[in-house]
């Protein structure tokens, strides 16, 4: 919903009534991520996009039904192969779109979840998508780190509701919970759609190089929040870095511990270390190769700069578990020369190491394109 919140929240103010179509489970090569979104507008026009092409006709037309009937719908499309042209979603894969009808009566607390979202406050929104009672369908449930808002109709299913999107909320995932009619824990007949809406994960790049402006427009570019930090002033500036969110002056282990001290490094994290100088990283890999909670710590280098680091660190009281989590040098092989061609390198094995993907040309292997999150 982020990428069509500001049309939606548009027709929202207006008193208008929108047909939103949203992602909420895919299986196989699926075009488009949960949560992903549609918006068909009163006066017909479409913002967003659920499957880049392949089904936006068929969510079109159902959005247009359940506006007029109130009603919202769960479609499943998705057929194989051999017979995915005729039916339009090309790639093979299979998607489940919940399409309901968006206005001031049916989500009245839109404004204050799209507030949330952009001062990047933690939230989730649970939605009910599919009940053996339809008068269940469409209820939904705001959740924050702090405290519930709304029901789906019992105090059971809401606690459970409750402490399962906050789990999902915490790590940062989307996805759909099943229960039984009741919230009941085994059992089937109740799925809900948790949309989280966590803060943008954050991309630390250490070391004020060339390499570094690139990184960070890469970082910028994928959707982390860029900081990059040097201890040098003159060369940590918002001029040469006008794609980060943040420029900091500091020592970078001594910046990284006061982030890790404000708890604001998570599993999603990632940490590039572009400095190539023993006293700054030694003791920044120090540090953040014992973190018990960072998505990737790479750092750059020649093979010989990388076995230096690697006795200093040992040197400095690294185990060889901790050492293994270092990606160094980092990126993936890919013939980069340039610091541009070097970014995207680095940009590469970040997104493999969090979708479990094996660096090859897709046209030399076989089998499945897209793959689970293993981050």
């Amino acid at each position: 919903m982020r990428d069509v919140l500001a049309e939606l929240l548009a027709i929202w103010r207006a008193g208008g009534t929108a047909g939103v179509g949203t992602v909420v489970q895919t299986f196989r090569s699926a075009p488009r991520p949960p949560g992903a979104a549609m918006v068909v507008a009163p006066d017909g026009t479409v913002a967003g996009s659920v499957s880049g092409g392949c089904v936006e006709g068929a969510v079109y037309e159902l959005a247009l039904e359940v506006v007029e009937s109130g009603r919202p719908e769960l479609e499943r499309y998705g057929v194989t192969d051999d017979d995915a042209f005729a039916v339009g979603l090309t790639c093979g894969g299979i998607l489940d779109v919940y399409v309901e009808p968006i206005s001031r009566h049916t989500f009245p607390e839109l404004a204050e979840v799209a507030e949330d979202i952009e001062r990047e406050r933690p939230v989730a929104v649970a939605t009910v998508i599919e009940h053996p009672r339809s008068a269940w369908v469409g209820r939904r449930m705001i959740v924050r780190p702090d405290g519930i808002g709304g029901t789906v109709g019992s105090a059971r299913a809401d606690t459970a509701i409750a402490d399962d999107a906050r789990g999902l909320l915490a790590a940062g995932r989307t996805g759909v919970l099943t229960y039984g009619p009741d919230g009941q824990r085994r059992g089937e007949g109740m799925r809900v759609f948790v949309a989280s809406h966590a803060p943008s994960p954050r991309m630390l790049v250490f070391g004020a190089i060339d390499f570094a402006a690139a990184v960070a427009h890469q970082g910028a570019f994928l959707g982390y929040r860029v900081t990059v930090c040097d201890a040098r002033a003159v060369f940590a500036t918002h001029t040469r870095f006008p794609t980060a969110d943040e420029v900091v002056v500091d020592w970078p282990h001594r910046y990284l511990q006061s982030q890790i001290d404000a708890d604001a490094i998570d599993g999603r994290t990632v940490i590039c270390v572009l400095t190539h100088d023993p006293k700054f990283d030694v003791p920044l890999l120090a540090l953040a190769l014992r973190l018990p909670e960072v998505g990737f710590v790479g750092a750059m280098g020649s093979r010989r700069t990388h076995r230096d680091r690697l006795q200093r660190l040992r040197e400095a009281g690294l185990t060889e578990a901790e050492l293994a989590r270092l990606s160094s040098p980092i990126g993936l092989d890919i013939g980069a020369r340039t610091p541009e061609e070097t970014a995207v390198s680095i940009a590469a094995e970040i997104i493999e190491l969090r979708w479990g993907g094996g660096g090859e040309r897709l046209t030399a292997i076989e089998g499945r394109i897209h793959h689970d999150e293993s981050l």
